[in-house]
């Protein structure tokens, strides 16, 4: 993006920046941050553009951390362990990729989850945790 004038040029810079930065100063380490689309309201983790109207004015909002598993796949590539890699719909409405903490073949879509204090420290994803134990296993 071309800015005529410095102090514009600035301020696409900074406000780009804030953007890409995973959590803000104010807000705890353990948040989910996530930014919403001024024109439209759609929410959406971690753009630059909004990708229903490409629209660039963002405001960053903190995320509660509740969500619901939309897909879920077992990975046993690059690990000396099978591990689960998570599509999680948030209750805000943006789609985040994690990991689930349990037996990986005991994560199902429509499980809710919620995020974890802890991190995942080679990838950087964020972690969540079960809300409701599962019984499938004492049915089948």
């Amino acid at each position: 993006m071309y800015h005529h004038s410095a102090s514009a040029a600035q301020s696409a810079v900074g406000f780009a920046t804030s953007v890409l930065e995973p959590t803000p100063a104010d807000h705890s380490k353990d948040a989910i941050v996530f930014q919403r689309c001024t024109w439209c309201g759609t929410a959406m983790y971690h753009r630059l553009l909004c990708p229903v109207c490409q629209g660039s004015e963002l405001r960053t909002e903190r995320s509660e951390g509740v969500g619901t598993v939309r897909h879920s796949t077992v990975v046993h590539r690059n690990t000396p362990a099978a591990r689960n890699v998570s599509l999680i719909e948030m209750a805000e409405g943006f789609v985040v990729r994690g990991r689930v903490m349990g037996h990986p073949i005991g994560i199902h879509s429509g499980d809710r989850v919620r995020l974890s204090t802890t991190r995942d420290p080679v990838r950087g994803e964020p972690v969540f945790q079960l809300l409701d134990e599962p019984y499938r296993g004492a049915w089948s």
